[in-house]
């Protein structure tokens, strides 16, 4: 499965972003945040790249404050947002 990563600042931002992606019956996955992602929290979030739209606007709507929308690439992670 093709993944994107949402990295945060806040342990509080990520616990909301959870509780309204899987309210939106969006399937994520909670993990470490990697390494190479510099973010004040050590959750991120998972989530499969064909829900990118649907995540892009709750976060929106919703005004989650993220570091950032990541995908995996050869080289680590890039920041795609």
């Amino acid at each position: 499965m093709d993944t994107l990563l949402i990295a945060f600042d806040s342990t509080q931002q990520a616990l909301r972003a959870e509780m309204l992606l899987e309210y939106a019956e969006i399937e994520i996955d909670i993990c470490p945040t990697p390494k190479e992602i510099t973010a004040g929290c050590a959750l991120s979030i998972a989530f499969p790249r064909t829900d990118l739209v649907q995540v892009q606007e709750i976060i929106a709507t919703e005004n989650v404050e993220i570091r950032g929308l990541f995908e995996k690439s050869p080289e680590g992670y890039e920041q795609i947002h």
